[in-house]
């Protein structure tokens, strides 16, 4: 589903560009010019940071996988990071054009999610390679409805994302193309636990009810057998950051106070006073809630972020 205008990634207009300029020095016991040690130390680190692959993710969760697929040969930079703010609401800036000016491979979710990635390399005119994880999910709007663009929670769509990553670095330094295309192996291998879960869990509770607040993490809960209950209406007017009628919220509350749903999966990175009370209705009522976010929680990385996310989903269902 695509966020409203109200919520859209906007370009604050007129933003000045600071840039940083920052020097060190280093000290070799056994140099006798120390200012010509800190010269060579300042120009090996240039050459070092010159030789790896500039790339610009939307935010930190193709960060994370660039990096693993690219390890010490990239050189990566994730817009949207702050694990406490609502993606939907960010302001791009003149830092992030200039990010964007310097790469030679930039990954975008797309599907709405991240338009100021297109508007900002068109106004640009770069010439990276972008890649585009919507579009490679394959995955389209159902009929008279809107399309989930949350696809990094559906693992097949990660697993092609990162053979397309592997392919464009290749591309970008083809002497390090067949590690790349290896550390995507590896990577595609590490997801392979998570899908087994999946497939665990919809064997365990398939057709089971659960409730969620938006629809960041559907791709998970459908592929693990479960059905979702919530009314269509409060998902999405909670994404679009708009309140919803009444009669929808309660419709929402019955469900855990009527027991219907076995898990409440929350989306803890938008929060506000409708869904906290439909939290504490889950609460009140014993449902475990399960939260989830759409950035990558500090100090977790994304096989480990999911492995977490699929075992307290299993976990909530089990009680």
């Amino acid at each position: 589903m695509h966020p409203s205008p109200s919520r859209s990634l906007a370009l604050v207009a007129g933003a000045s560009l600071v840039l940083l300029a920052g020097c060190g020095s280093s000290s070799d016991s056994g140099s006798d010019s120390p200012s010509a040690s800190a010269s060579a130390s300042t120009a090996t680190s240039s050459a070092a940071s010159a030789a790896k692959i500039s790339v610009v993710a939307s935010t930190n969760v193709y960060g994370d996988i660039v990096g693993q697929i690219g390890a010490d040969k990239v050189d990566v930079t994730s817009i949207i990071s702050d694990p406490d703010q609502d993606p939907h609401s960010y302001e791009a800036n003149t830092q992030n054009q200039l990010a964007l000016s310097k790469a030679k491979v930039v990954i975008e979710n797309g599907g709405g999610y991240d338009d100021f990635i297109d508007r900002m390399l068109k106004s640009g005119n770069s010439s990276a390679e972008v890649i585009n994880a919507v579009k490679i999910s394959g995955k389209t709007a159902p009929k008279g409805g809107e399309l989930n663009e949350h696809v990094w929670y559906d693992f097949p769509t990660v697993g092609r994302l990162a053979d397309t990553i592997a392919a464009a670095l290749g591309k970008a330094d083809p002497a390090d193309a067949a590690t790349f295309t290896a550390n995507a192996a590896t990577f595609k291998s590490k997801l392979m636990p998570l899908e087994a879960k999946e497939a665990e869990i919809k064997k365990e509770h398939s057709g089971e009810g659960i409730g969620i607040t938006e629809p960041v993490p559907l791709y998970m809960t459908d592929a693990s057998g479960l059905v979702n209950k919530t009314p269509g209406e409060f998902s999405e007017a909670v994404e679009e950051g708009s309140d919803v009628s009444p009669k929808v919220l309660q419709e929402t509350l019955d469900l855990y106070s009527g027991k219907q749903v076995k898990a409440l999966v929350y989306n803890a990175q938008t929060s506000g006073p409708q869904t906290e009370k439909v939290k504490n209705a889950a609460k009140a009522a014993g449902i475990p809630v399960v939260p989830v976010t759409e950035t990558l929680p500090d100090g977790k990385d994304y096989l480990g972020w999911m492995t977490a996310n699929v075992d307290a989903l299993a976990s909530a269902l089990a009680k």
